[in-house]
């Protein structure tokens, strides 16, 4: 048999085989087998070696290492705040609380996130006093510092940014970084060697075995997180680099919006990254530690669960708290996000609250750093319109904000998009917020924002050029796996 007939027997073979695997042993959601089926098919060979690196799931694997002891102190705290939720002995700062008690109650359920309410918050949406008072925060810290970012560059903020952990790490604070491998690919040797060669710990998540080759390429650690002492931390949308202060020449001035956040919420912000650090590092950080975990003090009032979730949780609680928020919206619904790529459930329940009377107001960049992204994105577009939907183009420069208010109630900020990958594929982290006063002025930033907007019609959406329409419907195709 000539060699050419054997590697197209080889490539049939492979095809075979993967479509088994996606079909029947996977189980995914119908529109991403299809998509998967159309790249294997249209790329014999190729596609299987894509399907490799981008398809495998980890929903079934147990791969971050809790002790049986860690397991039972959370069930303990969760088990016992079921019963308060169930017998309404929790008295909320925020009486408007208490309608979303369903909604706590499920991400309790479902991501053993606690509900505190003893928290204070400062809300971030520019890079200069974001990064100042990260920087601020590093440098009166006393015991540790926790960070992880999904981006680091070893720019001039991220230059600062080391100078500062550093110096903290000389006066024998514990310093530990976890960055991802595939965001942070250009993280210069330099920040590493630097940080460690005065006592701190600095790790790769899901780094390349092989130089060039990550088989865990699609699976990516998305959050945003620095815990100080235990005391305060850091969530939100900015990652570390100069663009996340508007000094990208094409992207420009960079929206964004970030949180401090000071009580007992941060608690649950330093499991996430005790969590994370102990699947990438040898050496384990032992918790619950009085050290990293210390009496809260009474700082503010604000109602606050941390949600996680990733592509090997059971649920997928960061989108499932989004929905639940939607359908509990009696008045309005207000979102900002950079890429906009909705599952049916959200997409409906989105087209329902606007054709039942709810004002739903949805904000989009107008330039992107991902032009797929970018036109699938704006092939949902037409059918929210449609629905009542108000749509807006961000144009001052670019929007990365991840924030959906409620009925000025209850909000969200963190790391997670409105997308798949957020959904299924990216480990995220978002504060979900329980108090009017911190809703209210999100709110207030988001109609501040769309002053530098550009409203999309209905009737302009519908006359766009052909051409538009083209790249639309292919990027759609693609946007289960996007």
């Amino acid at each position: 048999m000539p060699i050419t007939e054997k590697l197209t027997l080889v490539f049939y073979l492979l095809n075979i085989v993967s479509a088994i695997v996606v079909i029947f042993l996977e189980r995914r959601n119908v529109a991403a087998t299809w998509a998967w089926l159309m790249v294997l098919l249209f790329l014999p060979g190729f596609g299987f070696l894509l399907y490799l690196v981008l398809g495998q799931s980890l929903r079934r694997r147990r791969i971050f290492k809790v002790k049986e002891e860690e397991i039972k102190a959370i069930e303990e705290r969760v088990t016992k705040q079921k019963k308060q939720l169930h017998k309404e002995e929790i008295t909320y700062n925020d009486p408007e609380s208490a309608r979303f008690q369903d909604m706590i109650y499920m991400n309790l359920s479902s991501n053993y996130a606690i509900y505190t309410q003893d928290n204070a918050v400062e809300i971030y949406t520019e890079g200069q006093s974001k990064f100042t008072s990260l920087i601020q925060s590093i440098e009166q810290a006393k015991d540790h510092i926790h960070l992880l970012y999904y981006i680091v560059r070893h720019d001039s903020i991220g230059k600062k940014i080391l100078e500062a952990l550093i110096s903290k790490a000389r006066e024998g604070v514990q310093v530990r970084v976890l960055y991802d491998h595939v965001g942070s690919s250009g993280l210069h040797r330099d920040f590493i060697k630097q940080l460690k060669e005065v006592g701190g710990e600095v790790r790769a998540f899901f780094p390349s075995r092989i130089p060039y080759v990550n088989i865990r390429l699609n699976y990516r650690n998305h959050r945003k997180l620095v815990i100080i002492d235990g005391t305060h931390g850091f969530i939100g949308g900015f990652n570390i680099g100069d663009e996340y202060l508007g000094l990208d020449k094409h992207l420009g001035y960079w929206r964004d919006s970030h949180l401090k956040i000071t009580g007992s919420a941060v608690h649950m912000m330093q499991a996430r990254f005790i969590l994370d650090w102990n699947l990438s590092s040898p050496s384990r950080i032992e918790f619950p530690s009085p050290a990293y975990f210390p009496a809260p003090q009474k700082e503010g009032s604000i109602g606050m669960q941390i949600v996680t979730s990733g592509p090997t949780s059971e649920w997928q609680s960061i989108k499932n708290g989004y929905l639940k928020m939607i359908h509990s919206a009696k008045e309005s619904i207000y979102i900002q996000t950079p890429y906009f790529i909705p599952d049916d459930s959200l997409l409906a329940a989105l087209k329902i609250s606007a054709l039942s009377g709810v004002d739903v107001r949805i904000m989009l960049p107008s330039k992107s750093d991902h032009m797929m992204i970018y036109w699938a994105s704006h092939s949902y577009l037409g059918e929210l319109l449609a629905s009542g939907v108000r749509c807006y183009l961000y144009e001052k420069g670019f929007l990365h904000a991840k924030v959906m208010t409620i009925d000025g109630k209850v909000s969200s900020i963190g790391s997670a998009n409105i997308d798949i990958r957020s959904f299924k594929l990216n480990f995220e982290i978002n504060a979900f917020i329980y108090d009017s006063a911190t809703t209210s002025q999100l709110n207030e930033s988001f109609f501040l924002d769309a002053i530098n907007c550009r409203e999309v019609t209905l009737d302009e959406y519908d006359n766009q050029p052909f051409t538009s329409r083209i790249k639309e419907s292919l990027a759609r195709l693609l946007s289960p796996i996007l």
